[in-house]
């Protein structure tokens, strides 16, 4: 079973297969990473790995447009379910392979990798921080969140994923979080 197939066969089954609605692990971490964020809003942030978009409905409070995506059709479908009444034109959900269909068109004054880059091996993982780095506006925010601890399908480890992302040139490391159980950190774009 591929990973796509995989999280296809989760979301399939469950709308919500890590509880993120209701656990206190999720919803302490989404408190904090919102917390986090530097700007109080954004013009346009990207949300990649957007699972049943519950953290796409807190950005989306805060961001003038937001474009949230998943691999899975089926964590798409409950994206847009949890989604339906915010604002159409201020927000997209869509269903994107990453990193080879990342957004290159567009750029970002935020961009939330959270829980979804410790699943990428090294090269897939190079090309999707490319690709943010690439499309990440001057004095935009990267942010990245990712579980400490070890599960099975997981193909990067999160310190190898946060590392790579701090190598990236032209980023300042804003915030620095290490929880008993996830990395939290925000990496801003200098100005030229």
């Amino acid at each position: 079973m591929t990973l796509h197939e995989h999280f296809e066969a989760l979301y399939a089954a469950d709308d919500d297969p890590w509880d993120v609605r209701t656990t206190w692990y999720e919803r302490r971490k989404r408190a904090i990473l919102l917390a986090s964020l530097g700007q109080a809003r954004y013009r346009s942030a990207f949300e990649p790995g957007c699972g049943n978009g519950e953290m796409s409905a807190a950005l989306a409070l805060r961001c003038e447009r937001l474009l949230a995506c998943d691999g899975a059709h089926s964590a798409v479908a409950a994206a847009r379910t949890r989604l339906r009444d915010a604002a159409p034109d201020a927000l997209r959900i869509e269903q994107r392979s990453l990193p080879a269909q990342w957004p290159q068109e567009e750029r970002f004054d935020l961009i939330v990798i959270s829980e979804l880059a410790y699943y990428f091996d090294a090269a897939a993982l190079d090309a999707m921080l490319a690709r943010a780095h690439a499309s990440l506006e001057d004095g935009g925010e990267l942010v990245l969140c990712h579980y400490l601890r070890d599960f099975d399908d997981r193909a990067s480890a999160t310190a190898d994923v946060h590392a790579a992302a701090g190598r990236l040139p032209g980023l300042v490391r804003a915030v620095h979080h290490l929880d008993q159980d996830f990395l939290l950190e925000t990496w801003r774009r200098s100005a030229p």
